[in-house]
């Protein structure tokens, strides 16, 4: 008797296991749905700020449209590492309105050849958007010997 409880209740236990479907994620498909979804069309994507010294500080915009129809929603917006710091526009930004995401670069303790990302989380149809922010750091002049 325990052996044909316990083999229903296995038999059960698959059949039950066997009949869940994974669930779309909601952002994603209404996002996909959405036609009038926001969305971004930036002038620039990657900017290449050249040879710089080191502890010099680069700073930079990187406009956008909203090609959207519904309100852009930046959520959040941050760099790589503590050395690219980005700001970006807390209210929603209309159908057709530009916006800006201002990027400062601190190239202290930096060297050689480097890309710096700026991640951006919104409501965008597109997702996610990542710029780049390139260039060199070369060596500090070394001060004059004096005799």
């Amino acid at each position: 008797m325990k052996k044909a409880i316990l083999a229903v209740s296995m038999f059960l236990f698959v059949a039950a296991a066997q009949a869940q479907t994974p669930a779309a994620p909601a952002s994603s498909a209404a996002a996909v749905d959405n036609k009038n979804a926001a969305d971004f069309k930036f002038d620039v994507e990657e900017y290449n700020f050249g040879s710089i010294k080191q502890g010099d500080k680069v700073t930079y915009d990187f406009n956008f449209v909203n090609t959207g129809k519904d309100p852009l929603i930046i959520t959040e917006a941050h760099g790589s590492c503590g050395c690219t710091v980005p700001s970006y526009p807390k209210e929603p930004i209309a159908k057709s309105a530009k916006g800006t995401i201002h990027v400062e670069f601190n190239s202290t303790g930096k060297m050689g050849m480097q890309d710096k990302t700026i991640t951006i989380t919104s409501n965008a149809k597109s997702g996610q958007k990542v710029l780049h922010l390139k260039g060199n750091v070369e060596a500090p002049e070394k001060p004059a010997e004096t005799k």
